[in-house]
């Protein structure tokens, strides 16, 4: 802490100021009668020191952000620390609870700023309207509700006054009934507060210059022509960020001293209309995130002082007016993105806007191209800003910009989602020095990332060159070129070799995406040691190996990490415990083995942990229970054993348990009922065994249940029934009997009304940005920032579903849209019921390999979303519906294997579509895809007659009778003789039960 004893001694001291770093103490005293100007701001002072009593000069005084919370003990400027000269004050950022008595007696102040304070009781202000040489008044972010204090109308004068980030909703004092009267007021900024209309008084502000509006819940203009047309001298109107409906007011062109005008981010409709033009001072024109609609007009070309034009993010149409840029030279900024524009734009039109700084057009749709290269042009511009995205650019050649050989003064560039082809432009790199923020992403581009050893770039903070097909190794030095980098993305690329060490020396790096490429080696220890501000690091889909994480790894900061589709081996590193923040790890699909260590269990934020598809064993670790955020757990294709946890439940905030392909047994735990976040319920391929409990109905979230594959047993429960979200039912495999439940038609699948963002990826997800910001000097505040294309998902649930005869894997947000029930390759037997038909929204229904008798339900013809319908390996009899002909989405059909005879419903709609494979095995079925002809089947019965033919039927039935006797009479015997051997007669049943399955099969 500093002191200011030292300044004692410099009598004659006008100026001094403290710069924010230091702290300042008071010591003493200080005596320079002829001080002036005093800077105190940003430091830790708690109480305004006594040595300003006998600074009787002073006009100057700053003591913004520091901790002043009560002055009510200070006595103030009077007396003996007389400082009637005190011009300018600014008390703001100190959180100040209420106004400074002492304030009532500066009589010579001019200057007083009170912003971002907490005087939110109006009560206090009333000593502030003996101020009357105050000409400049902030009151801005204190909280400050409902009308305007009424000591404003005193302060007569007022030329700035700003109520900014405020709740007014009203600009009348309350029981105030007179008009508000100040003449000299220049400046007015209500920004941000609640007023729900443009305040009456203003219409009196004769010299008002500057009004800001923005941020309000005004919704119409309807006082506008009353209360604003009559500010002749009006030079910045600024209506951004309300609720305004209709058409830009026809009276706007009142306003001709207008210099600057503001409606972006309100609810405009309409064209632009002439009255515009007719604004022959303005200078900015922002119209941006509205919903004007018609083409620009050429008429704006009239506005020749015009720097800033901001028509983003409308719904403006035709061709982009060319001649328009050619005669606006002074334009500085224009944005155009996210319209409807079609046709060619030439950048050359460009060319001679010697004053532009920023350029900004995303295309978005596929009716705009963009010609860079003809006709031949030089720019006389040097751009800051280039966002150039989303376009048919340079067709059919997709080159990259060449005009950019000729900036030297890019801080943003955006040439993402373009298809440029050719070598990546590292020359972007050398000629800007500046360059803070690029992005290449979604493009063809090829060759080397190449950069230049000594050429070092401190600035740049975001690169972002993913999706394109860059090859070869990254610079060993790439760490020491950019060592600021902040964000890095890679990924999607066919880089190779190893990450270079260098990586370390980026010690502002938070985000680091190598993804999907072709890395190889080991995780260099400096990355893990030296990226000290690391937070998200993604290196899946490439070919490291080694261990996980390097013995010293210090990752504190980490808290997003994907090391997934690898070749790491070992175990589970400790070193991974330095990275206590984790919410998310994932180290799928590698070669890592041994217990899962219970320290895993020590993650108090981990949010999804997926270690699936390695070699683990053993049990989960009860300190699992610990992870109280844990969302997601993914263990499956692993070697674990034992039961299922019964704690499991104790994971209040479990949405996702992926359990499959392991070796668990015995029942699903009775706990489990109480894990009432769950969406999805994967435990298929495993060996449990029981059957479905009824406590099942109370997972009532759930929308994936998937019971494939293990040794359940009994019939299907009612309660099934009951779970009104599912969308996904797959219990084949298993040794389920019964009938199938008439009631599963309750359960919607696939309704409509149950698609939701439930399997969104920015539900479980993290977006970065911006990373960017470029303020452009406007009177609106208006600025150019970038935030790239960086999704980060925390997790996104998939599952594997037989549909169409294959099993597909279904991920993300794809799962709010599949729905299907998979009932095969079990015991159940009885009709199909009915009811089953009344499942509107179902794509896929699965019910072969089963013992069901009856016919094939007509009410099947209901099952309007179909696609696939597997009905084979069953005993199924009677015709085929000739309705289902009308199922227009059904692409599998399946009924192979049955008992089904009559002829088959063929040659309309999808019916045309499907070959013998879907009914071999149905000797009495008949007509096309089959070659068995019907008028052929209808000539059998006459043949049954011939007499060799009964000569073989009756021999058949004699000899089947004898065998069945002398099986009989043998086995008695057998089994009269082996009576006391319990051993030999277990086996000798299960003998016997073998050859009558083989006689039956026969």
């Amino acid at each position: 802490m500093s002191s200011l004893r030292g300044f004692s001694s410099f009598p004659s001291m006008k100026s001094l100021t403290f710069i924010p770093s230091q702290k300042i103490g008071f010591t003493g005293e200080m005596r320079s009668s002829k001080l002036q100007y005093l800077d105190l701001s940003f430091n830790d002072l708690t109480e305004i020191p006594s040595f300003l009593s006998g600074q009787e000069s002073l006009k100057y005084l700053n003591l913004e952000w520091n901790y002043l919370t009560n002055l009510s003990h200070f006595k103030g400027f009077t007396g003996e620390m007389r400082s009637s000269k005190l011009q300018y004050l600014d008390l703001s950022s100190n959180g100040l609870t209420e106004i400074p008595s002492f304030l009532s007696g500066l009589k010579s102040l001019k200057y007083l700023n009170l912003e971002s304070n907490s005087l939110r009781n109006l009560s206090h202000f009333k000593d502030l309207t003996t101020l009357s040489m105050l000409e400049t008044l902030n009151l801005g972010g204190n909280g400050i509700t409902g009308n305007i204090p009424r000591f404003i109308g005193s302060l007569a004068s007022l030329k700035a006054l700003s109520f900014s980030y405020n709740g007014l909703t009203s600009f009348s004092p309350e029981g105030f009934t007179g008009e508000i009267r100040l003449s000299k007021l220049q400046h007015l900024d209500l920004s941000f507060n609640r007023l729900t209309e443009i305040p009456s008084f203003l219409g009196g502000q004769k010299s008002l210059k500057y009004l800001n509006l923005e941020g309000n819940d005004l919704t119409n203009l309807s006082l506008f022509k009353a209360n604003l047309t009559t500010l002749s001298m009006l030079e910045v109107l600024n209506l951004g960020d309300n609720y305004i409906t209709g058409d830009i007011p026809t009276s706007i062109d009142s306003l001709a001293s207008l210099k600057a005008l503001s409606f972006r981010y309100n609810e405009l409709n309409g064209s632009l209309h002439e009255g515009l033009c007719m604004l022959r001072n303005l200078e900015e024109l922002a119209l941006s995130s509205n919903s004007l609609t018609g083409v620009i007009p050429l008429c704006l070309s009239n506005l020749t002082s015009l720097k800033l034009l901001e028509l983003s993010r409308n719904l403006f149409v035709g061709n982009i007016p060319l001649t328009l840029f050619r005669n606006l030279k002074s334009l500085e900024y224009i944005s155009l993105s996210h319209n409807h524009f079609e046709g060619l734009i030439s950048f050359s039109s460009f060319g001679s806007n010697s004053k532009l700084e920023v350029f900004e057009l995303d295309c978005g749709n596929n009716e705009l191209e963009v010609d860079t290269e003809n006709p031949p042009w030089t720019p006389l511009f040097q751009l800051k800003v280039l966002r150039l995205s989303n376009c048919r650019l340079n067709q059919p050649t997709g080159s990259i910009p060449t005009f950019l050989l000729s900036q030297y003064d890019l801080r943003a560039v955006n040439l993402s989602h373009n298809g440029m082809v050719g070598e990546f432009p590292s020359w972007l790199f050398q000629n800007n020095t500046n360059l803070e923020f690029l992005s290449l992403t979604n493009n063809s581009l090829t060759g080397q990332f190449l950069l230049y050893p000594h050429s070092r770039n401190l600035n740049m903070s975001w690169l972002d060159i993913s999706m394109n097909k860059i090859q070869e190794e990254l610079p060993d030095y790439i760490g020491s070129v950019l060592p600021n980098l902040g964000i890095v993305n890679m990924s999607a690329n066919m880089l190779q070799g190893p990450i270079p060490s260098s990586v370390g020396d980026m010690k502002m790096l938070g985000v680091l995406d190598l993804s999907n490429n072709n890395f190889s080696g080991e995780i260099p220890e400096k990355l893990v040691v030296g990226c000290v501000s690391l937070q998200f690091l993604k290196l899946s889909n490439n070919y490291l190996h080694g261990p996980l994480l390097p013995r010293m790894s210090n990752l504190t900061q980490l808290y997003l990490l994907y090391l997934d589709n690898n070749h790491f081996t070992g175990e589970l590193p400790r070193g991974l415990l330095n990275s206590i923040h984790l919410e998310v790890l994932d180290v799928s699909n590698n070669l890592i083995t041994g217990e899962t260590p219970n320290w895993l269990g020590d993650f108090p934020r981990l949010y999804s942990l997926v270690l699936s598809n390695n070699s683990f064993k053993g049990r989960i670790p009860p300190s699992f229970r610990n992870l109280q955020d844990l969302g997601f757990l993914d263990l499956s294709l692993n070697r674990f054993s034992g039961f299922i946890p019964s704690w499991v439940n104790l994971m209040s905030s479990l949405k996702y348990l992926h359990l499959q392909g392991n070796d668990f047994t015995g029942p699903l735990p009775r706990n489990l009922s109480r894990s009432t976040s769950l969406v999805t319920l994967d435990v298929s391929d495993n060996k449990l065994s029981g059957e479905i409990p009824l406590w099942i109905s109370s997972l009532s979230s759930l929308k994936v249940l998937l019971l494939k594959k293990n040794n359940l047993n009994g019939s299907i429960p009612f309660e099934i029934c009951l779970l009104k979200n599912i969308s996904v039912l797959d219990l084949s495999l298993n040794k389920f009997v019964g009938p199938i439940p008439s009631c599963l038609y309750q359960i919607p699948f696939g309704s409509r009304r149950l698609i939701n963002d439930t399997f969104a990826p920015d539900i479980l997800g993290l977006v970065f940005g911006p990373s960017f910001e470029y303020r452009y000097e406007s009177e609106l505040g208006v600025y150019q920032y970038e935030r790239g294309d960086f999704l980060v998902a925390y997790a996104r649930a998939e599952i594997e579903f037989m549909s169409k005869s294959r099993f597909e894997s279904y991920k993300g947000n794809i799962l709010s849209y599949i729905s299907g029930i998979d009932l095969s390759h079990n015991e159940l037997s009885g009709d199909i019921p009915n009811e089953l038909g009344y499942l509107s929204s179902v794509h896929t229904l699965n019910l072969s390999h089963n013992n069901l008798g009856g016919s094939i339900p007509t009410t099947f013809s209901g099952l309007k979303e179909i696609e696939s319908l597997d009905l084979s390996f069953n005993r199924l009899s009677g015709e085929i519906p000739p309705e289902l002909t009308q199922l227009s989405s059904l692409s599998v059909f399946l009924v192979a294997h049955n008992n089904l005879s009559g002829s088959i419903p063929y040659g309309k709609g999808q019916s045309a579509t499907f070959d013998e494979n879907s009914y071999t095995g149905n000797p009495l079925l008949c007509g096309p895809p089959l070659q068995t002809s019907c008028t052929r089947s209808r000539e059998s019965p006459s043949r049954s007659i011939h007499p060799r033919s009964e000569e073989k039927e009756s021999f058949r039935y004699e000899f089947l009778l004898s065998f069945l006797i002398s099986y009989l009479a043998a086995f008695l015997g057998v089994v009269s003789f082996l009576y006391l051997e319990a051993y030999y007669i277990e086996r000798l049943v299960v003998l016997v039960k073998a050859k009558i399955d083989v006689f039956h099969l026969k």
